[in-house]
C-alpha cells in the first residue's frame, strides 16, 4: 500500500469515527434535553444534528475526493472537500435560524425549566466528549491534509465552548433562579452558529474560487529559498491552488540561457519536487523556463559564464514581490 492510499484509508476511518461519536453525543444531549426542558440545551442539541449531517456528507467528500485524476477531472476530485466544508456552514447557519426562532417564541411564553442539575450534567460530559472529538478531527484534518476533516473539527470544537458556555449560564440560572436566561443564551448560540457558519462558507468559497492562500504560498516560497541551486537565477509569477488536499504550483524560473534543454527543464523539475518534499506539501509544480537573457548578470553567481555583461554578486533570496510580480517581456 503506497503511503497516499495509507493516508485515505487513515481520512476515511477518522471520518466514519466522527458519525459515531457525533450520534452518541447527539443522543446524551437530547437526554439532557427532556430531562431539562432547556431552550439552550435544546440549542446545544440541534447544533449536534448538524455536526451528524455533516459528518456523513464529509464521509462521502472524503471517498469522492480520493479518486484519482481522470480525463474528465484532469485536477483530481478534491475540491469536494471545500463542497462539504460550504455545505457544512451552510447547515450551521440554518440550525442557527431554527435556534433563533425558538429561543424567541420561548422567551415569550416563559422557559418550562424542571431537573436542571441532572440535564445539565449530561450535557457536560457530552460537551467533554465533544471537545477531544474536535481536537482529534482538527489534528487528524491537518494531519492528512483534509479540508472537510478540518472543517468537522473546527465546528465540532466550537460547540465544545458553546457547550461550556451554556453551563455556566444554566449554573447562573440554578442559583439565581432568573430563568429568563435559558433563551437568551439559546439565542446567543445561534449567533455564534451563525457567525461560525459564515466563516466557513466565506472561507471554502475562496478555495472554491481558486484564491491565493497567503500560508501556501508563503511555505512553498520559504522552501524554494532553501534549496535553490545557484543556477535558479530568479523566479517570477509563482501561483498556488489548493484542490482538497493537493496544491497546484505554477511558477516561472530564470535560469541561464546557454543551458541546453535537458538540462534546465532537469534543473527545475528537481527544484520544484525538492521544495515540495519540503514544505511537506502534497501536490505537483508546473514550471515555466525563462532564460536570463543577460538581464541578471549582477545577481548570477555563475562561476565561468561565457556571456555575463556585468560581475556577477552572490544570489539574493527571493522575495514575496519578486516571486508574484510578472517578469520582464
Amino acid at each position: 500500500m503506497s503511503p497516499e492510499q495509507a493516508e485515505q484509508r487513515s481520512r476515511i476511518r477518522v471520518a466514519a469515527l466522527s458519525i459515531g461519536a457525533g450520534t452518541t453525543i447527539l443522543i446524551i444531549k437530547y437526554i439532557a434535553f427532556l430531562l431539562s426542558g432547556s431552550m439552550a440545551l435544546k440549542s446545544d442539541a440541534i447544533e449536534s444534528i448538524v455536526n451528524v449531517v455533516a459528518a456523513i456528507f464529509a464521509l462521502g467528500a472524503i471517498v469522492f475526493a480520493g479518486k484519482p485524476a481522470d480525463k474528465d477531472h484532469p485536477y483530481g476530485h478534491g475540491k469536494i472537500e471545500h463542497f462539504s466544508a460550504a455545505f457544512e456552514g451552510g447547515l450551521i447557519a440554518l440550525a442557527a435560524v431554527f435556534i433563533l426562532v425558538e429561543a424567541v417564541e420561548a422567551l415569550v411564553r416563559g422557559p418550562q425549566l424542571r431537573n436542571l442539575g441532572l440535564g445539565l450534567t449530561l450535557n457536560l460530559v457530552a460537551g467533554c466528549l465533544n471537545g477531544f472529538l474536535g481536537w482529534f478531527l482538527l489534528h487528524r484534518g491537518r494531519k492528512t491534509r483534509s479540508r472537510a476533516l478540518e472543517a468537522d473539527g473546527h465546528h465540532i470544537l466550537s460547540d465544545f465552548w458553546t457547550t461550556v458556555g451554556i453551563a455556566i449560564g444554566l449554573l447562573t440560572v440554578k442559583l439565581t433562579g432568573l430563568t429568563w436566561m435559558d433563551p437568551i443564551m439559546a439565542m446567543l448560540v445561534g449567533l455564534l452558529l451563525a457567525r461560525t457558519g459564515f466563516r466557513l462558507v466565506a472561507d471554502s468559497s475562496k478555495a472554491l474560487l481558486d484564491s491565493e492562500d497567503p500560508e501556501v504560498l508563503g511555505q512553498v516560497l520559504a522552501a524554494m529559498n532553501r534549496v535553490r541551486p545557484w543556477d535558479i537565477i530568479a523566479l517570477h509569477e509563482l501561483r498556488t491552488f489548493r484542490s482538497g488536499r493537493y496544491t497546484h504550483v505554477d511558477v516561472h524560473l530564470v535560469v541561464p540561457e546557454y543551458y541546453s534543454i535537458r538540462q534546465a527543464h532537469d534543473l527545475c523539475e528537481g527544484f520544484g519536487q525538492d521544495a515540495l518534499k519540503l514544505a511537506d506539501i502534497e501536490g505537483e509544480v508546473h514550471t515555466h523556463v525563462d532564460p536570463c537573457g543577460r538581464l541578471y548578470c549582477s545577481r548570477c553567481p555563475a562561476p565561468e559564464c561565457p556571456i555575463r555583461q556585468a560581475p556577477g554578486q552572490a544570489s539574493l533570496a527571493f522575495t514575496h514581490e519578486e516571486a508574484t510580480a510578472a517578469g520582464p517581456a
